[in-house]
């Protein structure tokens, strides 16, 4: 099993069509260049094909365009790589860059490591797009069942926040004119700090009973 080869391995001098023309094959896809292979997914089937059962497909992204996302597909295939005792780091922030070489040498690398297993044999009954649907919509199920845990358990611990903001409502309509009063009653006093004193008196006085009545109504 070739987990630790070496640069000179004939595995790195395997090209980049050969090593595209394997994984189109496999996976039943159509890349065209090897970085389109840099957000991790494709890499997580191929170990999905060649041990059923390890990976867990319903978490691998791809659909991944951001880096925090490709990160996440990695992080899943290390864990896999750990389980199986696989000796091999993964230089994650180069390959989240998209650069072509060092995607290119983990997918020789992959392809030298795939083709041990079983002799390169393809297990017949594997069905690459069958897994990817079935992984995205464990996903999506997934997602939306913590969603909704979420939002139940928030209702749980604010049992009334919607009667709450009804009746808030309901209390604002009657109440409009004092608030506005107060907010007015404010502005004027700062106005007094300025030198208004004598005109804006009256004014306060004015406001301040209308504000007084206002909630003498809504309290009744």
């Amino acid at each position: 099993m070739a987990t630790n080869i070496g640069m000179m391995d004939g595995a790195y001098f395997v090209g980049r069509n050969e090593i595209l023309a394997w994984i189109n094959a496999r996976l039943h896809l159509d890349l065209s260049r090897v970085e389109e292979a840099a957000s991790g997914a494709v890499q997580c089937q191929m170990m999905d094909m060649v041990h059923p059962g390890v990976v867990p497909m319903h978490k691998v992204n791809f659909d991944a365009k951001t880096e925090y996302d490709m990160i996440q597909n990695y992080k899943l295939l290390q864990d896999v790589f750990t389980k199986l005792k696989i000796n091999k780091h993964i230089e994650v922030n180069k390959l989240v860059k998209g650069r072509p070489l060092d995607n290119l040498e983990f997918l020789q690398w992959l392809k030298r490591y795939c083709d041990s297993i079983n002799g390169g044999l393809m297990n017949e009954n594997y069905d690459p797009m069958e897994r990817r649907t079935k992984g995205g919509r464990e996903r999506n199920v997934k997602a939306s069942q913590k969603s909704s845990k979420s939002l139940q358990t928030n209702n749980s611990l604010n049992p009334g926040m919607g009667s709450n903001k009804m009746i808030s409502g309901v209390k604002h309509g009657k109440s409009g004119a004092g608030v506005d009063s107060s907010v007015e009653i404010k502005t004027l006093t700062t106005e007094v700090t300025v030198g208004r004193l004598d005109a804006t008196l009256g004014k306060i006085n004015t406001l301040y009973i209308r504000f007084i009545k206002c909630s003498i109504y809504n309290f009744v």
